[in-house]
This record gives structure tokens, sequence and C-alpha cells, in this order.
């Protein structure tokens, strides 16, 4: 929303499973969304007295490809901390987090003309979760813990309050999943809890420098959901100040259902957790050799491939933005262009034809496909059928007849058919209706399927003057 008079700021706290076969601290495997409750837990996850955690490795480099990847800076010593908590999806009674030597700080993401600075990217601990259950009419409610998740392992992305509007806190969500599937830390999937974004949002008179009282954002599960959250959130803030109301430091939950955010405790502060550093866990030391190996691993990231995108291919900004916000599919454009594709008809191709089924084209059937396209044997319906077979494209094309037509004398007789049997039609573009074409190419498709649609264009607008 558009707060005249109001300046809205928001800082970014995204919590971010790493791809790793198992938890921060113990073996036990990370449970598939479908698994019975509490099948996949040990003592150690479960807190049992006499238990020692064991750092994971893979979610250490995962944190550190991260950092690195933001441009943040690494320090050679960092630790884990204790943080102090009751609630009963915590067994432990605490956390395993990071707190004053987090293992990366200073870094940045730029979204659009934003730059949105990077406190700190660190490690930690998942909780569990709580399963409600009730019966409204006599309200009586249980409540169920599920430990599967306690102890997964998080990274834990916090922004400084650099961003302005809704619409930058979802691009820089965004952003941020882009660059995390590229360097291959995470999966970064919001639906199955891997990406969690938590803005801090407040408000303030435009031209003040002070910030106002902020409310953390938790429940939200998309990037719609996260973009109308906020538009909410800074709604209300706005006509509560204005009515002479106060904010209240606090988190907030989201309803998808109700579309409102609603209270669900006050807002805690650093001290009230207690931090304390973690007795059971060495302090690490960085090895600065093996973070400059991991710095020259790292794939080219998304800002820079779509730049090189738009230069060497000059594609469009704003496919070479889509195809570089995968690197599944940026890698298949590169590859099929290396075989002989034509660049900007193969990315046009894979934004609406490959990208939205999902399912695997090799570079070089791809290729194949968009050469005959791009020659006029193939019309772009015959090439989608041909995709959609997976065989041979050239013995696709002979056993159904796929040959186009593009032979002006075998069309001519065929374009003067259409244009008798759709008088109306000829009259209304002969007068000016440009948009009569349409009525006119649609009718021509259906005599003939296989005629070469440029040339088929150009014949009819040429025999219609």
């Amino acid at each position: 929303m558009r707060a005249v008079g109001w300046e809205v700021v928001i800082g970014m706290e995204v919590h971010v499973q790493p791809t790793t076969r198992t938890k921060m601290f113990c073996s036990c495997a990370i449970a598939p969304l479908n698994a019975p409750p509490n099948t996949h837990t040990c003592p150690v996850c479960l807190g049992l007295p006499g238990v020692l955690p064991v750092i994971n490795k893979a979610a250490v480099e995962a944190c550190l490809k991260t950092a690195l990847a933001l441009s943040c800076e690494i320090p050679r010593h960092t630790k884990f901390d204790r943080k102090n908590y009751m609630y009963p999806d915590l067994p432990k009674g605490y956390q395993i987090s990071q707190y004053d030597l987090p293992m990366s700080h200073d870094g940045h993401l730029d979204v659009a003309e934003r730059r949105v600075r990077i406190r700190r990217v660190h490690l930690e601990e998942d909780t569990g979760k709580l399963v409600h259950a009730g019966d409204r009419l006599h309200k009586a409610w249980e409540s169920f813990v599920d430990l599967n998740r306690a102890g997964v392992p998080l990274m834990e992305i916090v922004s400084e309050p650099d961003i302005r509007s809704a619409e930058e806190a979802r691009d820089y969500a965004m952003a941020l999943r882009t660059l995390l599937r590229t360097i291959g830390a995470s999966e970064a999937d919001m639906e199955k809890g891997q990406l969690r974004a938590e803005p801090n949002i407040s408000v303030r008179r435009s031209g003040s420098t002070e910030l106002g009282v902020k409310t953390e954002l938790k429940n939200i599960n998309s990037f719609r959901n996260l973009h109308r959250a906020i538009d909410f959130e800074v709604k209300r803030q706005i006509e509560a100040l204005e009515s002479g109301q106060v904010v209240e430091q606090e988190t907030r939950g989201w309803s998808d259902a109700e579309q409102r955010t609603f209270a669900q405790r006050t807002k805690e502060f650093a001290q009230d957790y207690r931090y304390f550093p973690e007795p059971d866990l060495p302090p690490l030391e960085l090895d600065p050799a093996w973070i400059d190996e991991l710095r020259r691993a790292l794939p080219e990231l998304p800002e820079a491939r779509r730049t090189r995108l738009v230069a060497q291919y000059a594609l469009p900004l704003h496919d070479a933005s889509l195809i570089a916000a995968e690197r599944g599919l940026a890698d298949l454009f590169e590859s099929a262009v290396r075989q002989g594709a034509p660049a900007l008809s193969t990315a046009s191709w894979i934004i609406n034809e490959v990208a939205p089924t999902g399912k695997h084209i090799g570079a070089g059937y791809l290729a194949d496909v968009m050469k005959l396209v791009d020659a006029g044997s193939i019309t772009r319906d015959q090439a989608r059928e041909v995709l959609n077979t997976g065989e041979d494209p050239a013995l696709v094309i002979s056993q159904r007849g796929y040959t186009q037509v593009s032979d002006t004398s075998a069309l001519e007789t065929i374009v003067q058919d259409v244009i008798a049997t759709n008088p109306k039609a000829a009259a209304d573009y002969r007068a000016g209706k440009k948009q009569a074409l349409g009525a006119l190419m649609a009718d021509l498709k259906k005599k003939a399927p296989q005629a070469n649609p440029k040339v088929a264009n150009e014949l009819l607008q040429k025999l219609l003057r």
C-alpha cells in the first residue's frame, strides 16, 4: 500500500533449511513431510540427560557458502550459544543457536535498485511442531507435539531494516531463494517449510530517522501471503497511530483464511533469552584455506548471470531475469544455444513451454527441435507435440506427416479460399480493423494446419490489399 505521510521500515529474518541428510547435532535423518510423528528422533534431539551434540559439517558448509554468496565477512572464530526459553515443542528447554559470535556478518543482497544489508548469517536448530485438535462446540481442545523437526539445521539470515515496502520484501525473499538454489545450499521451498520469511515491520513519519515500534509476523507460507501480510500490518499500524493508539512490540501471526494479522505474544528482547556459550560444543575455528576453497567453488551468481545473458545473447532483461532465476533453466538455455538453437526463440520457449511443465528436457533434444522451428520445418504447435513425445524429432515428424508448407505458390490457393469464405472479416480488415486478421488466420490454420504461419500471414496481408 502507498502510505502517504508515512515511511515503512522492514527488516527480514529468514530461516532456511540447508540441504543436509541429517539433523544439526545428531545422526537422525531429516524426516519427510508425511513421516509419522516422532519417528525421526533420538536421545540427542529429544534433549535427554547425559547426551552430547556433534556439529553437522554439511550444515556449516551450506551456511558459509550462503554467507560468501551474500558478500559477508567470515570471522576466524565462532561459537554456539544456548537460547533459553520454555515452550512445549522445545524439549531441552533451550535452543542451540548463535549470539555474539555468528558464523558471518556484514554482507548485502541487491534487489532491483535497493541494496539490502545483511546483518548476519548464522546456524541454529529447529524446534518441534505443535499440532492442535479439538471440538469447537464443546470447547474440548488437545495439543500434540511432533518432534521430527526438533534439531533440524536452520540458517538464519538477518537483514538490516533497509526494505521500504511489501513489494520489496517479497522480491528480497524471492531473490534470496534464487541465490540459495543456485549455490545448492537449500531447495528453499516455502511449501515444505524449507524457507520461512519473518518480517519485522514498523512505520514512521516521512522524514523521521527514528525507528518506530516493530511487530514480527509469522505463519507466512508463500510469497503472495508475505506481500499481503505486510500490507495489512502496515495499514493496521498507521491507522492505530493516526487514531492516537500505540503499537505494541509483539509477535503476530498471519491468518490466510481471514487475510489479517493477529496478536500471538509479546515480543521478547535478547536479554530475555539469557544467552550463554553452549558448554557441550567447542568453539569453531574456521580455516581460511577452506573458506577460500568454498569461495572459488561458488557458481556464477544469479545477478551476474542475468547481466551476462543480456550482453552475450541480446536477451530482453525480463527474459534473462526469469531464466537466471533457476540455475537448471539457465544451464539448459546456454547448452541448447551452444548446440545451435536460436537464442531469442529458445529463451521464449523455455519460459513459456518448458518451465511451466517442470519436465526434464535434454539440451541437445531441445536444440534439435528449436532449429526445426527456426528453419520453418515445423510449426510451434507441432514442436510442442514433438517435445511431449520425447522421441526422435525426425522420426515423429515423419510418422505424423509434420512437414510445414512454406511455398507461397502452394499456399496461395488456400489463402484465397479463406478470404472468399470469410467476406466480412476480409472487408473489416480492408476497412482498417487489423484485429480481423486473427479470424482469417484461425480459419487458415484449420484448413491448412501445416502452413508456415509467418509465410501464410504475409501472404494473407498481401492478397487483402
